[in-house]
């Protein structure tokens, strides 16, 4: 299957499906001698592992990450890096049910009608299982760039209609300290409350809700990105859609940019310590495709979980009426788990573009 691999000079390349041995994901590029803390990586998967709070899908995978090769006494190597995920807790028998017949709003039917044979198992190769290789990759993207300061935080910053404020003026350890302190992993905390609530509701009836999870990424040299088709968004934008259940992304201003006029949404140039700065941050740390130094800030949009707990009308493989009803383990709202997978994201989108740059210029 095509489509597996991201990035250029840093790539990933993943494999393996949701009730299969394991998943895993091979790094190509990684440069060597850097220092790769495994119990950075761990700590990172154990943030989007499921089964870890009463809002979110009850498979327990511990998600225990193994080097297969890459790395030596403590070190990248310089070679591809392979890391591997064994698949503990699956439960094939749960999807029995939906084998011939296709889930409303999965990928059930299109990857039937492509390839001509779907592992049904938990939607396979569709499944946001495969995500835990893109946390693992994205973790060491994170130590490549802590070498040049750079800072990613996200967090959810809406369920349903429940929006939290604008958390801008926080540090990065301050905005982390307050989104690990509840379970739905929003800084602020009094929406916090409000959003576990909703989901726990919502979870009760059988049904299940869509969110927002907000990222912003600090530190971030001047010149990341391409001029034409690797525009630095763009490529932030296919990281974000390329993640299960992600039906909108936008950057700086978004979409309420286009409500205003340019004399409001231009961002004035001032002088800040011998640096150039801007008076205002529309652009969203990016213009023309290419970083400014200012923070760059995005927010991604997450679809309602498909299965639901609710019988739903349907269609078989022979194109015949049929009836649906989810079974199994699923989370009623997938954003509490996808913040640390739109940072892993957003780390090897930088990480690839950081080394790309490096031969813009010949000094």
């Amino acid at each position: 299957m095509a489509g597996n691999t991201f990035g250029q000079a840093f790539k990933i390349s993943t494999f393996g499906e949701s009730h299969g041995i394991a998943i895993g994901v091979i790094i190509d590029g990684c440069p060597a001698n850097l220092p790769i803390d495994l119990e950075f990586i761990q700590a990172e998967l154990d943030l989007r592992r499921p089964g870890q709070s009463k809002i979110t899908t009850q498979r327990k995978e511990s998600d225990t990450v193994q080097v297969l090769s890459g790395i030596f006494e403590g070190k990248s190597t310089g070679t591809p890096i392979s890391l591997l995920i064994p698949n503990e807790d699956q439960r094939s028998k749960d999807y029995e049910h939906n084998k011939d017949v296709y889930r409303p709003s999965h990928a059930d039917y299109t990857y039937d009608a492509k390839y001509g044979i779907r592992d049904y198992r938990g939607g396979g190769r569709s499944s946001a299982r495969e995500t835990a290789a893109r946390v693992a990759a994205g973790a060491i993207a994170k130590l490549l760039l802590r070498h040049s300061g750079v800072e990613i935080f996200a967090h959810v910053s809406a369920v349903g209609l429940i929006n939290a404020p604008n958390l801008s003026d926080l540090s990065i350890d301050e905005l982390y300290k307050q989104r690990e302190e509840n379970i739905v992993r929003c800084a602020d905390p009094a929406t916090a409350r409000q959003m576990i609530e909703c989901i726990d509701e919502i979870r009760k009836d059988g049904d299940t809700i869509g969110g927002k999870v907000s990222c912003i990424i600090r530190n971030c040299p001047v010149g990341l990105g391409e001029p034409v088709f690797d525009k630095l968004h763009a490529d932030l934008g296919k990281a974000m859609l390329s993640i299960n259940a992600v039906h909108g992304f936008e950057y700086g201003s978004g979409f309420s940019g286009s409500e205003m006029r340019g004399s409001e949404h231009n961002d004035i140039f001032l002088v800040n310590a011998g640096k150039p700065t801007t008076l205002t941050n529309f652009s969203g740390g990016i213009q023309g495709g290419i970083s400014n130094g200012m923070e760059i800030n995005f927010t991604v949009a997450f679809k309602p979980v498909a299965t639901i707990m609710h019988n739903q009308q349907t269609i078989n493989a022979a194109g015949e009426a049929a009836e649906i009803k989810g079974k199994g383990r699923h989370d009623p709202c997938v954003v509490p788990r996808a913040v640390v997978i739109v940072e892993a994201m957003a780390a090897l989108v930088l990480a690839d573009q950081l080394l790309r740059n490096k031969n813009s210029r010949i000094d």
